[in-house]
């Protein structure tokens, strides 16, 4: 959207917060450095009508990873050969890049190992891909775990928004934050603009946010208003889907110490949302965020029925725990059986 749709429905957001007496926060995230596919090499790729060119990949494939796709096979490689060319988002990660890293593609659906690496290319050897293989395809994510990125945390479009966000915004979300010097920054910007005021969310997405995460509150506590985002798509990928149940209970704890906000971000009632009909691990999800402060859904058509979810699970899960302490609350299957002896 332009910016004049997004005014116009703010100012609809304004106008129900009159009619209905109630006041609503306007939340604007600045997208950060997001490292992503850009262009698929035509010559390796599978045509789709509907979805564009992508790469149907297996494990042991070789991609290289260019600035620039180029119009002849990059050196070294022979015609015929199954390795093809995707151009990225961010070329500058060449820079910081080192063979035996890991990197993935697609939230994980495709995992690699980076094999060489030079000024204007990098190989990848795919280690997963599903047993059937995975399409790759353009503006799909890619993650580095392994990699110290020295990206800057405002990208010029994010500088460019900045003037609009301190119009409109009550809270910004800082994406792909990473270190003291990046809250900072961001501080810094939104003084320059006369809106030192407006609450910041800082995104946990990285392995190096997560492991930063002590300095970066103690950093961002400077400012009158803060919180955290639990962002667990980015965050599972990057720690291990295995360790992502652990991760996020630190992060809880340590905000809780911090006496600091947290939201439960990623994928919550995503099935309810979109289909109409939550799965028994959403729902025991669900329940889990009631610890949290917040809770972000996603967009679907049975939005309302999902916030109506929500509310009632939570409601329930509050009477039983507060943040990580449980209450001891009388249980009513207990209760029920109790009554029910003669």
């Amino acid at each position: 959207e332009e910016p004049r749709e997004w005014e116009a429905m703010i100012h609809n957001i304004r106008r129900a917060e009159n009619a209905l007496g109630k006041k609503c926060l306007v939340y604007m995230d600045l997208s950060g450095p997001k490292l992503r596919t850009e262009a698929i090499d035509p010559s390796g790729a599978i045509s789709d009508e509907r979805k564009g060119d992508y790469l149907l990949l297996h494990q042991g494939d070789d991609i290289r990873i260019v600035r620039n796709l180029p119009e002849r096979l990059p050196a070294g490689m022979a015609e015929g050969s199954r390795c093809t060319c995707v151009s990225i988002s961010l070329p500058r990660v060449f820079e910081d890049v080192r063979p035996g890293e890991r990197i993935f593609f697609d939230d994980g659906k495709i995992r690699g190992q980076i094999t060489d690496v030079s000024p204007e290319d990098f190989g990848v050897r795919v280690t997963y891909a599903g047993l059937e293989g995975a399409k790759l395809r353009a503006d799909k994510g890619i993650n580095l775990p392994d990699t110290c990125l020295r990206l800057p945390s405002l990208t010029d479009d994010d500088h460019a928004n900045l003037p609009f966000i301190a119009r409109y915004a009550d809270i910004v979300g800082y994406s792909f934050v990473r270190t003291p010097s990046d809250v900072e920054h961001l501080q810094d910007e939104l003084q320059s603009q006369g809106r030192s005021d407006i609450g910041i969310i800082l995104k946990i997405e990285t392995k190096e946010s997560f492991e930063n995460l002590p300095m970066l509150l103690l950093t961002a506590m400077r400012s009158p208003k803060v919180g955290v985002m639990i962002a667990r798509g980015d965050l599972a990928v990057e720690m291990g889907f295995e360790r992502i149940a652990e991760v996020q209970e630190e992060i809880l704890w340590i905000c809780e110490a911090a006496h600091i906000p947290g939201i439960w971000a990623t994928q919550v009632l995503e099935k309810l949302a979109s289909k109409g009909i939550a799965t028994r691990a959403e729902i025991t999800d669900a329940a889990m965020a009631a610890r949290a402060e917040c809770v972000m859904l996603n967009k679907g058509p049975y939005i309302v029925n999902a916030v109506a979810a929500l509310d009632d699970i939570i409601l329930r899960m509050e009477s039983h725990q507060f943040k990580r302490m449980s209450n001891l609350r009388p249980l009513m299957v207990a209760r029920h059986f109790l009554d029910a002896q003669p």
